[in-house]
């Protein structure tokens, strides 16, 4: 298998493009109610991250959260994490305090940081991966406060609960559950059908207004993605990328509704010609009808004069 960065790529591109997408993954990870057009905000937070190898020497890179997203007064942290890292806590901790810096509130003599919640998303959870990460802060003083929040294992997970819950930004990574069937391309029926399963529901769910077009367009190639990651271009790959296609094919109901917009659009604008024209033709006429008007009231005036004058001599 090829070594990239699609899974992490897969979902900044989800972050960015689809971050509605996420509002399921908060809701079922930290058990909220959130609806999927709640306004979400997406919160920077890169910075340098320090670490120092076993040998003693140390090393600084530029490190940046997966998702740190705001929705209403709620800060959530998301981590998508393809393999086990023996960094990730203190990593989670790090992204914890960048966020609580950016939203402290405070004076001169006192600050108040608000630590967002946060999980980490493991796509490829070994037998020594954490149920749960924790952050110990531990003060001078002899106080200890310790925070935990739960890990989400993809792999608890089946395909009917990902479509119930809303958790379509999962489906790209699912497939990777079969790595192994599918870099030594022996026994991957079953993810055949789990790949045809996800096909045919985006499908529906996009006939139901549940994905847009773009949505269900984009995570077909998202699949795709992660399936040519794993496969690495052995001789399954096409057939395994072919179940999903390169776009989302024009369903008969979509069809009928372009059919019917292009129709209404230039009914709509022959309509729009044809107002304006009255509008320009009646806005001629209240012009004459103005000088009318006037010419009208010149007659008035010149009457009355007549009429002062003849009563004057009278």
């Amino acid at each position: 298998m090829k070594k990239s960065r699609d899974y992490d790529n897969t979902f900044q591109t989800i972050k960015k493009n689809h971050k509605r997408l996420l509002i399921a993954i908060i809701n079922d990870a930290f058990h909220k109610d959130y609806p999927m057009d709640a306004p979400v905000d997406l919160l920077p937070a890169k910075s340098e991250f320090f670490t120092q190898t076993k040998g003693g020497a140390a090393t600084i890179e530029d490190r940046e959260s997966d998702a740190i997203l705001r929705i209403g007064n709620d800060y959530f942290i998301l981590e998508v994490q393809a393999y086990d890292d023996d960094t990730m806590a203190i990593r989670i901790a790090e992204y914890t305090f960048l966020a609580a810096r950016d939203l402290a509130l405070g004076d001169q003599g006192h600050v108040r940081l608000q630590i967002p919640r946060f999980t980490i998303i493991y796509i490829k959870p070994s037998t020594k991966t954490p149920r749960n990460t924790q952050i110990t802060y531990s003060f001078p003083d002899g106080q200890e406060v310790t925070y935990k929040e739960n890990n989400v294992f993809l792999s608890d997970l089946s395909r009917e609960e990902i479509i119930e819950k809303k958790l379509y930004a999962y489906i790209p990574f699912y497939i990777a559950r079969y790595e192994k069937e599918l870099s030594t391309e022996k026994n991957y029926q079953k993810a055949v059908e789990d790949l045809e399963y996800f096909r045919d529901i985006m499908v529906e769910l996009h006939q139901s207004n549940e994905l847009t077009g773009e949505e269900l367009t984009n995570l077909k190639l998202f699949v795709n993605t992660i399936v040519e990651h794993i496969t690495d271009g052995n001789s399954i790959e096409k057939e395994m990328t072919g179940i999903m296609g390169g776009t989302a094919y024009e369903t008969d109901v979509d069809r009928v509704k372009r059919e019917v917009q292009e129709e209404t659009a230039g009914i709509i604008a022959e309509l729009k010609t044809d107002l304006a024209e009255q509008m320009a033709a009646l806005a001629e006429k209240d012009e004459t009808l103005a000088e009318q008007n006037k010419a009208l009231a010149e007659k008035d005036k010149i009457i009355a004069e007549l009429k002062a004058q003849l009563a004057s001599k009278s």
